[in-house]
């Protein structure tokens, strides 16, 4: 494992990954290369109370979040990993186990390797894994930014705050206007 899982049971929010790269891997730490905007994203988002450093990644679990990657043996970019690397079992056995309240996908890429297809909106999906809501976020990566749309991102903040009960715990009682399912 490149970089660990940033995992525990009952998170309100598991935000994944495709996988680690160089300056991941390098740093041992999530989303650590200086381009890449996910902390400050996070951040803006309202889903840290402040701004985190990639070196700082564990401490995400004390504001209910987790990090992880589909693949877990390989390091890069998207097009340098092979197919053999993301372990779609793996995650779904790890998100079963922790039963998050949600999971976000990091990238389009992520959320099409679970899903095995090509082409995923933005945002809540329909599809649920055992109940547990899914959202497709942009990458943040450096080597996304001429695609990057924060929207997304401020709409995952917007979910995840409308459906925290007393207990910080994620409740879908109902559909709210600042999430609605798309995919």
């Amino acid at each position: 494992m490149i970089v660990p899982d940033v995992l525990a049971d009952g998170l309100k929010l598991v935000l994944c990954g495709t996988a680690p790269s160089r300056a991941s891997k390098e740093a041992g730490a999530y989303y650590a290369h200086p381009g890449n905007i996910f902390w400050i994203s996070l951040f803006e988002a309202g889903l840290t109370p402040r701004l985190l450093a990639p070196a700082e990644c564990r401490e995400v679990l004390g504001f209910g979040l987790g990090l992880t990657d589909l693949n877990k043996t390989e390091w890069g970019a998207d097009a340098e990993l092979s197919r053999e690397g993301f372990d779609v079992a793996g995650f779904v056995e790890k998100m079963r186990r922790h039963r998050p309240g949600m999971i976000a996908f990091s990238s389009k890429f992520a959320a099409g390797v679970y899903f095995a297809r090509r082409s995923v909106g933005y945002g809540l999906q329909s599809k649920t894994l055992d109940g547990i809501p899914l959202f497709v976020l942009p990458s943040t990566s450096g080597r996304a930014r001429m695609y990057f749309d924060r929207r997304p991102w401020d709409e995952l903040g917007r979910c995840v705050q409308d459906r925290l009960d007393d207990t910080d715990r994620i409740v879908w009682r109902s559909s709210l206007p600042s999430c609605e399912k798309t995919g």
